[in-house]
């Protein structure tokens, strides 16, 4: 793999095993380039899965928790695109209902759900693990919140990691 190609590569540790990303700048470069960042400064270590819906997906990126933080960089503008769908394994990022909020948070799907496709950012998508991604603590309710959820241990860029 060329350093180029392991530059939208990030490696996510979860209690169930490694699961690698493949970032998509060509489809959301500021989204792709924010995840980027927050991963190489550390940002999503020991960060939860707060939300998790069984069928459909898993929200993490807020440090607190809650759903309702973020880091504290500015806000993204929407990266809306019709060129790809969101499919088992995509990554979307979390925004309120502001389609200019996504900051941190993102999701990962569990199953194709055509009803975000061009509503939302898609910023990557798990090119392995994803298994270890089914594997996530499942919430409870309509909202999916997350009692004792599993968190991140470790996520960075692969640029300059070991794999």
């Amino acid at each position: 793999m060329s350093s180029e190609d392991k530059n939208d590569i990030i490696h996510m540790d979860i209690p169930h095993g490694r699961v690698i990303i493949r970032l998509r700048p060509d489809l959301a470069p500021k989204a792709a380039e924010r995840i980027r960042t927050l991963a190489a400064e550390g940002f999503y270590d020991n960060v939860p899965f707060h939300r998790v819906i069984p069928g459909f997906m898993a929200q993490g990126g807020d440090p607190t928790g809650t759903g309702m933080h973020g880091s504290k960089l500015p806000d993204l503008p929407a990266e809306f695109t019709n060129k790809a769908k969101f499919e088992r394994g995509t990554i979307g990022m979390a925004r309120t209902s502001d389609p200019n909020s996504a900051n941190s948070q993102f999701f990962i799907m569990f199953e194709p759900s055509p009803h975000l496709d061009g509503q939302y950012t898609i910023v990557g998508e798990v090119i392995e693990g994803m298994e270890n991604v089914d594997k996530i603590k499942h919430g409870s309710g309509m909202s999916g919140m997350v009692k004792d959820p599993d968190r991140i241990s470790r996520m960075r860029p692969a640029v300059g990691e070991k794999s």
